[in-house]
């Protein structure tokens, strides 16, 4: 098994009115990305709504993963929480019910320095004893892990990745030499952001956490596999056919438009939780009509 390398693909987590999770909708969900040879699964991530789901919730939700697909593909769990009891309690969680991996964000309402940062994810790492990757994740957290933070971390036990956004000016490779300076060998370095996830794993990225895939997995996984093989022409190709989706999620913001794409689909109707609410009737229809341009391309 894959863990922090390749295509990892994170799926929404279909719920009722109530947050209660559908157990057989996520299992739908986590075959098709199992099916389509994805290397991981990203459960409970942003685009998986942890944030709006209780402690109880989340463990259903990871004992029906991995029911589903434990053993045939890793599963990485986020664990993310305001409290580092509440996070500590959901990593043991994870681990007894069979997760493979942790991802863990420092969710917080207050701005947290780096010394904070880093004794909540000391605490996390030590009780869940599992692989754990750090989630750089600024636009929802507000805190933006240093290089400095990030070679600290990697050197506790158990911490073994970091989930980066993507740098400015798409500047991969400097930014990977930095890290990789920094961080022992074996430390792998992945980037979410799907626009710019080929051009990470053509630079030489460890991994892609992606949110199409949760949904489109063979789709997101052939472009992933060009850029991993260095096929230029052919990941030009595919990523082209993915623009309208990419700027329909810089638009509305992939967590709207994945539940849309699961409509459109036939995948279920499925409502983001409330306060967020689903897209308009025109955004829905512009939706339709990205996957048809998708669906367009040969082999895909």
């Amino acid at each position: 098994m894959t863990l922090f390398h390749g295509l990892s693909a994170f799926p929404i987590t279909p719920t009722d009115e109530h947050g209660v999770v559908d157990t057989a909708a996520l299992t739908k969900l986590l075959t098709r990305i199992a099916a389509a040879k994805a290397d991981s699964i990203g459960l409970l991530g942003s685009t998986g709504g942890y944030a709006f789901l209780s402690r109880d919730q989340r463990r259903r939700a990871v004992e029906a993963a991995v029911s589903a697909v434990g053993g045939k593909i890793p599963v990485i769990v986020g664990v993310g929480a305001l409290r580092t009891d509440e996070a500590q309690a959901l990593a043991r969680d994870s681990m007894q019910a069979g997760a493979d991996a942790l991802l863990l964000a420092p969710v917080s309402y207050t701005p947290l320095t780096d010394d904070e940062v880093y004794e909540h994810f000391a605490a996390v790492a030590d009780v869940g004893r599992l692989p754990l990757c750090i989630y750089n994740n600024p636009g929802t957290t507000k805190f933006t892990f240093s290089k400095e933070l990030i070679a600290r971390l990697a050197k506790v036990a158990n911490i073994q990745a970091v989930k980066m956004p993507l740098p400015s000016g798409a500047d991969f490779r400097s930014e990977l030499e930095r890290l990789r300076s920094e961080t022992q060998p074996g430390f792998a370095i992945g980037y979410s952001g799907d626009w710019g996830a080929a051009d990470a794993l053509l630079a030489g990225a460890d991994a892609w956490y992606s949110v199409v895939a949760g949904l489109l997995p063979s789709e997101a996984l052939a472009l992933a596999r060009a850029a991993q093989n260095r096929d230029t022409e052919k990941v030009r190709t595919i990523n082209t056919a993915f623009e309208p989706l990419w700027s329909l999620f810089k638009v509305f913001g992939s967590f709207r438009v994945m539940f849309a794409i699961a409509e459109a689909l036939d995948l279920g109707r499925f409502e983001p939780p409330r306060p967020v609410l689903g897209l308009q009737a025109s955004a829905r229809q512009r939706v339709k009509e990205a996957l048809n341009a998708l669906g367009s391309v040969a082999g895909l």
